[in-house]
């Protein structure tokens, strides 16, 4: 019988695996708190591009009054790199937050399970896979968790936390409080495709599409009518050039499989966008176009 996870007020190192957006927003958010924190990925030049993003994110919170020059230093000097998976062998707290890929996601949950602490909490930033089967391919799955961060990361109050079926209460107290500990707002739901944000978001851009494949309005008029009309601060293809339209289409294709109901079948121009490589913002083209700067 392994150790208990730590508590939150133990909680000191966290390591973030992977330096995309996401990942470099949740590393920016637990070194802000006050943790040590480690971010792994594979590629040396993500890593590099997550500390500038960081850095840039942390500047417009100076600019707004939300921070200071101090407390920026601060948070940069608390954030280490690294390529190396023995980087994460002293994390109490590792957050996985690579690409929405159920394989990539199960690979990379063995090589925690087996280089990481038997006492430390395995949380994913999953958006829609099951944390229970994520969990099973784990030695202690009782350490598994989900703990879904809203995009962007340092501006977004809400923290889905999603419990597999083998999680422990004590990893779910102490998840529950470094959330609060982060300044977040945690909201716990039971393990369910799509959790409970994404199973009402996703399926709302994917009929946004469908409204865009029949041509019933256009992108932009599409957009418009939800945000005047619904008082929705970004319309949903907008929303869905932010989250990647790639990231979108997996979800739905988690939606459609995990429920097997034709309600969640993605719209076909959702694919051909994909195949394109009209991603969104990270390519400069989805359902609106963005010029390079």
């Amino acid at each position: 019988m392994s150790a208990l996870p730590p508590v939150a007020e133990a909680i000191a190192r966290v390591a973030v695996l992977g330096a995309g957006q996401m990942g470099s927003g949740i590393a920016q958010v637990c070194a802000s708190a006050g943790l040590q924190v480690v971010m792994r990925d594979l590629d040396a030049g993500a890593l590099e591009r997550a500390r500038s993003t960081i850095a840039s994110s942390l500047d417009r919170l100076i600019a707004k009054g939300r921070t200071t020059e101090e407390a920026k230093a601060a948070t940069l000097a608390r954030i280490g790199v690294s390529t190396e998976a023995g980087a994460l062998a002293d994390a109490d707290v590792v957050i996985e937050a690579v690409t929405e890929n159920e394989a990539v996601k199960l690979a990379i949950f063995r090589e925690l399970a087996a280089t990481c602490r038997a006492d430390a909490i395995l949380a994913s930033n999953t958006s829609s896979i099951s944390l229970t089967r994520l969990a099973a391919a784990c030695t202690h799955p009782q350490r598994v968790i989900g703990m879904h961060f809203m995009n962007p990361v340092p501006m977004m109050a809400l923290v889905e936390i999603i419990r597999a079926r083998q999680t422990s209460q004590a990893t779910f107290e102490a998840i529950d409080a470094l959330a609060r500990r982060l300044g977040k707002t945690p909201v716990s739901v039971l393990n369910s495709p799509g959790f409970v944000s994404n199973r009402v978001l996703i399926p709302m851009i994917n009929e946004a599409a469908f409204c865009l494949h029949e041509g019933l309005a256009s992108a932009e008029e599409i957009d418009t009518v939800m945000k005047l009309g619904m008082s929705h601060p970004m319309g949903p293809l907008a929303l869905a050039d932010l989250i990647g339209i790639d990231t979108v289409l997996s979800i739905m294709r988690v939606l459609h499989d995990g429920f097997n109901d034709s309600k969640y079948r993605p719209c076909p121009l959702l694919v051909e966008m994909v195949d394109a490589g009209h991603l969104g913002r990270k390519s400069g083209r989805g359902f609106h176009e963005y010029p390079a700067r």
